[in-house]
């Protein structure tokens, strides 16, 4: 995470004061670990598995992406702290053990989110998940329609683009939606570590309905952040990793500017997008710096 608050200029807005507070960021994915990091800002957690109620991950997939979103640092005296480290956490855990999950699991969570938004003082929704559009065209449908509610209702939603690249037209649902924030990984081209990925796997638009997708690229390839161990880390890649630094930079902004609505943040990061010789994805790679102060270079 040290590697990543660098390129996204994360430590200079740090200092700044804009850590996340009062933000609160939910995720849909395999649950969370009671991490040392986390300290007492997990504040709700819903197993639409297995029905638990005390925090659990069992895969360390959701874990991981939580710290990379809010992770304090503490265990690793700050070299691997999260880009929000001061935001909320909740966990909708719609994954199991292996990572799989259903369409139907999935909007009942979305509706979940919607009923408790005000409850929880939901902000924004992290979706490290997702379908390849090879998946039933009904299913599909109505994931889409549910997600595009929860933009509507005031939600920012971030999704991965997915690890089908780099091939066209391999974003995965619910990225394709044309309202949601998309995230591919700025770092592909580099070996992952510790997963079968390879080069160039961020997936890539144009989507069906022709929206350029993703909207944005970060770091996403051989990220360190929270494991399943209370006090440990561990590495992992894929454009998973990429979307929860999307969203911690968003918590940030929401700090500054909470009144902004999810299309305000959404036209923010694209005036605040760097493209580099490597970043040929969408609008460019995620820059926090310029993302919190209105395009300063």
């Amino acid at each position: 995470m040290e590697r990543v608050r660098q390129i996204v200029r994360a430590d200079e807005v740090h200092r700044e004061g804009y850590i996340g507070t009062g933000i609160t960021v939910a995720a849909m994915d395999t649950g969370i670990a009671s991490h040392i990091d986390f300290d007492h800002r997990i504040i709700g957690f819903l197993d639409c598995i297995s029905g638990r109620k005390k925090t659990y991950d069992d895969n360390g997939h959701g874990t991981h992406i939580s710290g990379i979103i809010g992770g304090s640092g503490f265990a690793g005296r700050g070299k691997y702290r999260g880009i929000a480290p001061g935001c909320n956490l909740l966990m909708i855990k719609v994954l199991d053990q292996r990572g799989n999950g259903n369409a139907k699991l999935f909007v009942k969570a979305l509706d979940w989110v919607l009923a408790n938004r005000v409850r929880y003082r939901i902000r924004i929704l992290n979706i490290s998940v997702g379908m390849l559009p090879s998946a039933r065209e009904q299913e599909q449908y109505e994931l889409l329609q549910k997600v595009e509610e929860v933009w509507n209702a005031g939600i920012i939603v971030v999704a991965a683009a997915g690890n089908n690249g780099p091939r066209e037209s391999s974003i995965t649902v619910p990225g394709l939606s044309k309202a949601v924030i998309t995230v591919g990984s700025s770092d592909d081209g580099t070996a992952a570590y510790g997963a079968e990925l390879h080069r160039g796997y961020s997936g890539r638009g144009p989507t069906p309905a022709c929206v350029v997708k993703p909207e944005v690229v970060a770091p996403g390839t051989s990220i360190v952040s929270c494991d399943t161990k209370r006090d440990r880390y561990t590495i992992k890649s894929g454009t998973s990793m990429a979307t929860p630094v999307v969203s911690g930079a968003l918590a940030l902004l929401l700090q500054k500017e909470p009144g902004l609505s999810p299309a305000q943040a959404k036209l923010r990061l694209y005036e605040s997008s760097v493209q580099t010789d490597g970043d040929r994805q969408g609008w460019g790679r995620l820059d926090l710096v310029n993302l919190l102060h209105k395009g300063r270079k």
